[in-house]
């Protein structure tokens, strides 16, 4: 019987446990894929212990990706043959040997990627591409500043923003995380501990500042990114790992500038046809070598808890994944 990762109370990644469970009979338009990989993310996280937007009714399985390949479809299925190999996007449930899912939560694996790059590409890229473009319209020639640069979707923030044409300004905390953004791009790399941030990207845009902040870490960096924005600026809220900012609205007003939300699930689930475009361009740019998930760590799935603890304890670089299958 396939394994999955179960919540049974909510509570620290401690708290889940491995189980055997019965695969679950395929309905009109399902999918039975066997998971090779999972990704982790920090909503998995937060879902477990019961701080996020999404409260799945207990018990339930986390992780909103992964990779793998079909083993059933059903006859009411166009366009999925057995043996394909696909991306998988769930709301939860990934943490699994196997899933079953409806067809149209499935994506073509790109050629080139992996199965672990395949289950870490479309959550942090998705997210950054409809931060950027979506929400940030990014434009040639703008200066962005990342935060958060060594994470997932900070290192997928930096390489579409490169590939946008603007100067990426890379934040983060060591210069391991520093490393691998410069690899994937960065123009500009500030290490948080060496020099404050907002002093930095003064001096390197001449005084002028940032066009659009990139922050899926909240708290001071929000706060201080507000001093170093240009006319106009645009800042997108990813996320609060570093607990949540507050805003001084005189910053905004002075500067002519906008904080803005996002939400690249929501954004979907309100607009499908939007999140096909998104996907459609993040796959060509995937097929032609453009973008690639950087993976720092890959655990069999008995080490659920501990994959988990590398994103809250700031020890990935990029994505972490679980592996179903040596």
């Amino acid at each position: 019987m396939p394994k999955a990762v179960v919540c049974r109370e909510l509570g620290p990644p401690e708290r889940l446990l491995l189980e055997s469970f019965a695969p679950a009979p395929l309905t009109r338009g399902q999918v039975r894929v066997a998971i090779h990989a999972a990704g982790i993310n920090f909503p998995d996280i937060l879902m477990v212990a019961g701080d996020y937007q999404l409260k799945p009714e207990l018990p339930f399985t986390p992780g909103v990706e992964a990779s793998g390949e079909v083993l059933e479809v059903d006859d009411a299925v166009d366009g999925v043959t057995i043996g394909d190999r696909v991306i998988v996007r769930m709301r939860h449930g990934a943490y699994a040997e196997q899933a079953v899912v409806a067809s149209s939560q499935l994506t073509p694996l790109p050629s080139a990627f992996d199965y672990a790059e395949g289950a870490t590409f479309l959550a942090a890229h998705g997210t950054a591409y409809h931060a950027l473009i979506d929400r940030g319209t990014l434009r040639q020639g703008e200066v962005l500043l990342v935060h958060g640069a060594g994470g997932g979707v900070g290192l997928a923030a930096v390489e579409i923003g490169k590939m946008l044409g603007a100067t990426v300004i890379a934040a983060a905390s060591s210069e391991d995380k520093l490393a691998a953004a410069q690899a994937r791009g960065a123009d500009h790399l500030v290490l948080y501990g060496r020099e404050p941030f907002r002093d930095a990207v003064k001096r390197i845009t001449d005084g002028r500042g940032a066009d659009v902040v990139f922050d899926p870490v909240g708290g001071e960096v929000f706060e201080n990114s507000l001093r170093c924005i240009a006319w106009g600026a645009r800042i997108l809220v990813i996320g609060f790992t570093g607990g949540i900012g507050l805003a001084r609205t005189n910053l905004l007003l002075i500067k002519g500038a906008s904080v803005l939300g996002v939400r690249a699930g929501e954004a979907v689930r309100r607009n499908p046809a939007a999140g096909e475009v998104r996907i459609k361009a993040l796959t060509e740019w995937a097929e032609a070598g453009k973008i690639r998930p950087y993976i720092s760590h890959r655990l069999p799935l008995r080490d659920y808890a501990q994959a988990m603890r590398l994103l809250t304890d700031r020890k990935a670089i990029g994505r972490v994944a679980l592996m179903m299958r040596p």
